[in-house]
């Protein structure tokens, strides 16, 4: 037991030593007036990101090497709404991502930028903050309502007005913020993997193609009728259409995922209502056959905890110590962007869920300027273009 716990204890001390020691960078996104392609060419960008760690014992047991993760960030800063991607090693990844970004969309605009989280100290004194990191309500091979779902595969032959993106729904709701008021939202993504040994687990971690097999005979099974003596499957249109969308989903690139948000703003101007709209955005992804997003973890006291504060009052101040706990714990996980990795990994008991690129590509990618006309969007000042042939040299 002893050697047991101080293998796992070195293993995790080698993996914090080689985070640490790598160079991250933010990368703000600024848009053209106008973008023309689908969601689609955001999945191409994701597949690119699907980046590996140790590659044999030494990187991983002496070096501490682990897979690279990146967050997407969808951030509002009193209304000002800004794009941005953030990767866990700049040296390695940043040409990467800069590349990529422009093969999808060349009239872009790409800046490495200061971390933004750095302009708003944990003061509890004068600001108010409320946190929330999110599950699947479903099993992970059953996947949300996606781009496709929307009719947004192909933008080119789909006229303006029936164009219905929701992605815009959301920038809608950051540009409302007023001054003092600030949502970020973080989409964690790794490259999946089926964990064992490598990682630092002596047991194997989940294996998808397993679980999307087993799903799929769960429908099957549900479908045979008890009482009739024929035991083959009766599948409904609705049980088609399921089937249908987890094997396409299967056929996507799959990816640890965790998504967080943040609202925190001065005590001044702090608005309840806004904690009910940053989680509605994502509810918009859910489907009652398929798969959503629900609260996993929050900064809130529940219901019950309230309900023997009233009896019990003298708890009131160890309620309020704990809040502040949480408020903390989630803040400085934020801009440490950890969770997958320590000091915040699997924070508040919550497990990463697999989304694939097509899922990810659903939640997070550049609307066109045509569906989304929020004015607070920071985009590219000017349209670019080459210069004429004929200029004299």
């Amino acid at each position: 037991m002893l050697l047991y716990a101080f293998w796992v204890i070195r293993f995790r001390w080698l993996t914090m030593r080689y985070v640490e020691a790598q160079k991250p960078c933010l990368l703000e996104i600024r848009l053209p007036k106008e973008i023309t392609k689908s969601p689609a060419a955001m999945e191409i960008f994701f597949s690119y990101l699907r980046q590996s760690g140790a590659g044999n014992y030494g990187e991983a047991f002496i070096d501490g090497e682990t897979r690279p993760w990146f967050s997407c960030e969808l951030v509002s800063s009193g209304g000002e709404v800004r794009f941005y991607i953030w990767c866990s090693n700049a040296k390695k990844y940043k040409n990467i991502l800069e590349t990529q970004l422009y093969a999808q969309y060349p009239n872009i605009e790409i800046y490495e930028v200061d971390d933004y989280t750095s302009t708003i100290d944990f003061d509890m004194e004068k600001y108010n903050l409320s946190g929330v990191q999110y599950k699947l309500i479903q099993p992970d091979p059953l996947p949300i309502k996606t781009y496709m779902d929307y009719g947004l595969d192909s933008t080119e032959n789909l006229k303006e007005e029936y164009k219905i993106d929701p992605i815009t729904s959301v920038i809608e709701f950051l540009g409302s913020l007023k001054t003092g008021e600030n949502v970020w939202i973080q989409i964690l993504i790794q490259k999946h993997e089926k964990e064992g040994f490598f990682h630092g687990k002596l047991n194997e971690g989940k294996d998808l193609k397993a679980e999307i097999k087993k799903e799929i005979e769960k429908i099957k099974e549900k479908s045979i009728s008890k009482k009739s003596e024929d035991k083959s499957p009766n599948l409904s249109r609705g049980d088609l259409d399921v089937i249908s969308a987890i094997e396409r989903s299967a056929t996507k690139t799959p990816f640890d995922c965790m998504i967080r948000s943040i609202y925190i703003a001065e005590k001044t101007v702090f608005n309840t209502a806004n904690i009910g709209g940053m989680i509605g955005g994502l509810r918009q992804y859910s489907s009652n056959n398929l798969n959503g997003f629900a609260p996993k973890f929050s900064t809130a006291i529940s219901d019950n905890r309230k309900d023997i504060t009233r009896v019990l009052p003298f708890l009131k101040k160890f309620n309020q110590k704990k809040l502040t706990g949480y408020k903390k714990d989630i803040f400085y996980a934020y801009k440490l962007r950890s969770f997958f990795q320590w000091p915040y990994k699997n924070y508040g008991k919550c497990k990463p869920f697999i989304l694939t690129t097509e899922e990810l590509a659903t939640i997070f990618h550049f609307p066109s300027g045509m569906v989304s006309q929020t004015p607070t969007l920071q985009r590219v000042g000017s349209k670019k273009s080459e210069a004429p042939s004929n200029l004299p040299i």
